[in-house]
């Protein structure tokens, strides 16, 4: 990789975000984005997520990660970085500073409250500020699985649904209102007309809410869209706020969903932080970048499946999931957009059974090899891949 004249790798310079001397992200003139480090040196994030020391355990955790090949924390394992030297993540979690909005199973701050900007900034400074000159913070994220609505359906009301149908006292409620209004003539029965549901009024769609029954029609699902829109907006444009206020020379690197989400909520995050978390799939759209693979994992049911035709000596699931998981990832690692991806689950889940645990550690603290093995293989060669436009099958194995 060319050096320029400070020494960094040939990054364009208008692309660059950070501080020197702490974790940074560029994009080369070949056109392929890294993190920076803070000596200057171009950075691949292999984090795994939920790291945490067994008690009695005859094995440090940070020995396992980097003979592994990990060089980063994840999200949930916030008291190793203090002793361990590793760069880690930390998140504020923002969905927790208010409740404005807590209906249907969803809570979140109520982002049209005036009191919404103070609100966010006294939790930056509660999080952020202890850890604002750390250098070894790759960076952080405003959210570790907020609890943000799913897409409507049948049985799962939607944003807009559901900001409808608030207390009169909330914010959010009277902008819900005005909103849907402007769009629909300001009459309830125009919006109900144009949704194609049945509204006598507006407690009767607070009823609806509160059994959980959730409007889908093509015309609602059109200013849930909007909605939603303008409603992450604001919310990730105060997060980012707050956290650039308090902790001013780190990476803000978005939001760990750790569920599916619509792509409203994506767009809307990727487009205030520095660097956004994506899920594996979602690669495959080919992301401006630069993005981090926020939860990524072949013990997913999908790596595995039988394909429609069944061989009679085709492989086997641990074999299907082991070729698609170290071609996916290989692949993943050489996309100029992606700058790092996190391992889903240091330890197995309850309920989970080898050789297809998510964790690479078993209850018992065992290394679970059938994962680490592979994922050593490939951590150790991520320059290698990153050198290769697409790697094929074969110079992967």
């Amino acid at each position: 990789m060319a050096l320029s004249s400070d020494g960094l790798p040939d990054f364009k310079r208008e692309s660059l975000r950070g501080t020197p001397g702490y974790f940074r992200v560029g994009c080369t003139h070949a056109g392929q984005w890294w993190l920076i480090a803070p000596d200057g040196q171009p950075f691949f994030m292999k984090a795994v997520h939920g790291v945490v020391a067994a008690t009695g355990s005859a094995h440090d955790p940070a020995a396992r990660l980097r003979r592994w090949g990990f060089n980063t924390l994840g999200c949930g394992s916030e008291r190793l970085h203090l002793e361990d030297g590793l760069a880690f993540m930390r998140a504020v979690n923002f969905t927790t500073a208010g409740s404005g909005v807590n209906l249907a199973g969803v809570r979140l701050p109520d982002v049209f409250d005036p009191a919404w900007p103070g609100l966010a900034s006294a939790r930056a400074e509660e999080v952020c500020t202890p850890l604002a000159q750390n250098q070894n913070l790759l960076g952080w994220l405003t959210d570790d699985g907020p609890n943000w609505p799913a897409a409507a359906a049948p049985d799962r009301p939607g944003l807009l649904q559901i900001c409808l149908s608030l207390e009169p006292d909330r914010a959010a409620y009277h902008a819900a209102w005005e909103f849907v209004l402007a769009l629909h003539g300001g009459a309830v029965a125009a919006l109900a007309a144009a949704w194609g549901v049945s509204l006598a009024n507006k407690e009767t769609l607070r009823a609806m809410t509160k059994r959980e029954e959730g409007i889908i029609t093509p015309g609602y699902l059109q200013d849930e869209v909007r909605w939603t829109a303008e409603f992450a907006r604001r919310y990730f444009a105060g997060s980012v706020a707050a956290i650039r206020r308090h902790a001013p020379f780190h990476l803000v690197l978005g939001c760990r969903w750790t569920t599916a989400i619509n792509a409203t909520l994506r767009t809307a995050c990727a487009a205030a932080v520095d660097v956004c978390l994506v899920d594996y799939d979602d690669v495959a759209a080919n992301p401006p970048g630069p993005v981090l693979i926020g939860d990524f994992s072949w013990a997913r049911k999908s790596f595995r499946e039988e394909p429609p035709t069944r061989r009679l000596l085709g492989p086997t699931a641990i074999e299907r999931m082991l070729r698609r998981g170290r071609l996916g990832l290989s692949r993943a690692v050489a996309h100029p957009a992606v700058v790092g991806y996190a391992w889903s689950h240091w330890r197995d889940r309850a309920g989970e059974q080898a050789p297809f645990g998510s964790g690479l550690v078993r209850e018992n603290d065992a290394e679970a090899r059938e994962h680490t093995e592979l994922l050593t293989a490939i951590n150790d060669r991520v320059e290698e891949l990153r050198s290769m436009a697409l790697p094929t099958e074969e110079e992967i194995s």
